[in-house]
């Protein structure tokens, strides 16, 4: 599981690409799905929560054909994702 956020210019773009494009890029990677948030407290950003590994991350991020994708999608900036710590039970 990977989680990233993201600085979004316009969310009909965004949202477009992300489900089309985006998707069939991602899955080239081995991504197998996705949950799409929008921040209440920062409507320009978004929350994924990708069903990918690692290995697949990195690849989709050094693809030369990503970058320029995210200018199309409505993206301000690069996804940058979180750290994961661990998980704890309820």
């Amino acid at each position: 599981m990977i989680l990233a956020t993201t600085h979004v210019t316009d969310w009909g773009r965004f949202w477009e690409h992300l489900s089309t494009v985006g998707a069939d890029k991602r899955a080239e990677h081995g991504c197998h799905g996705a949950l799409v948030f929008r921040d209440d407290a920062a409507p320009d950003r978004a929350w994924i929560a990708f069903d990918w590994d690692e290995p697949g991350w990195q690849q989709f991020l050094r693809d030369p054909s990503v970058a320029s994708g995210f200018a199309v999608a409505g993206r301000g900036t690069t996804p940058h994702a979180l750290t994961f710590l661990g998980a704890i039970e309820a």
